[in-house]
């Protein structure tokens, strides 16, 4: 009876994750069929910003002493081009289903909305990790032809680590965000009020300590600038803020973005827009 109970449970499990890996690697494959962008568009973005800001501006511009510009600005790329990426696919995945009326489909899978995130937010997150990967190996061949030698990474555990939580984190917003938008300008327009000024006020071009004391106790109101810190930290072993509490605070955003996005499939429109 044991053995058969066990054995049960076990086919349920199976069972389950099933439509969960389904899910997730049609997800992967929407985005590897327009693999062009997936690549390019990130390769071409990093290439423009390490050389205007860090090569070109960047030799005029000193952050934090024995660091050089171009060296403080990569982890700041990787982070913004992982959580990015991860944002703009859950959107797009959202907004063709709508679009194509594809989500109401979703109402009948036999997912949680606990999977449905998990999976969505994976998917994503794998293509951040994409992106991150394409925008160091980029920064490597800047790195290396500036004179810089070879760059190394201090703690690769804690980049990882915070690829992956500010990835999935940011991937929920983007799924929560399409799921309560009525149109594509509501969407668009969250993208550009609230995304991109957290981005670029996140740490990504600048050290918190050439802010106003003023500007800098506000900034740690700002979750991108946390992240941006933990990476740079795995990436230079530096940081503007105690990694510890920019730990702390990523994992309480990507946990208030899950509950965001699981609220959002219960409240938000599936029909076709």
């Amino acid at each position: 009876m044991h053995s058969n109970g066990l054995y049960v449970k076990v086919m349920n499990i199976k069972r389950s994750f099933i439509p969960f890996g389904t899910m997730f690697c049609r997800e992967v494959r929407r985005f590897m069929r327009v693999i062009f962008q997936t690549i390019a568009t990130p390769l071409i973005n990093t290439t423009l910003y390490l050389l205007i800001f860090g090569v070109s501006i960047g030799a005029y511009i000193e952050t934090i002493p024995g660091v050089s510009y171009l060296a403080f600005l990569i982890p700041g790329l990787i982070m913004m081009g992982a959580i990015r990426n991860s944002f703009d696919n859950a959107v797009g995945s959202i907004v063709t289903s709508k679009f194509v009326g594809e989500l109401e489909d979703l109402k009948m899978a036999p997912l949680s909305p606990m999977q449905i995130v998990f999976a969505n937010g994976l998917a994503a997150t794998f293509r951040g990790f994409i992106v991150a990967s394409i925008t160091l190996a980029i920064s490597y061949v800047f790195y290396w032809t500036s004179g810089e030698g070879l760059l190394m990474i201090e703690h690769p555990f804690i980049l990882v680590l915070f690829l992956f939580i500010g990835s999935m984190a940011f991937s929920s917003l983007g799924l929560a965000v399409c799921m309560l938008s009525k149109n594509f300008e509501q969407v668009n327009a969250v993208n550009t009020f609230i995304l991109l000024p957290l981005i670029y006020l996140g740490g990504v071009f600048f050290s918190l300590k050439q802010l106003h004391p003023f500007w800098q106790a506000l900034s740690q109101f700002n979750p991108m600038l946390l992240m941006v810190n933990g990476v740079r930290y795995g990436v230079l072993g530096i940081s503007d803020v105690n990694v510890a509490a920019a730990l702390a605070v990523a994992l309480c955003t990507w946990f208030f973005f899950f509950l965001f996005a699981l609220w959002s499939l219960k409240k938000g429109s599936y029909h076709r827009w």
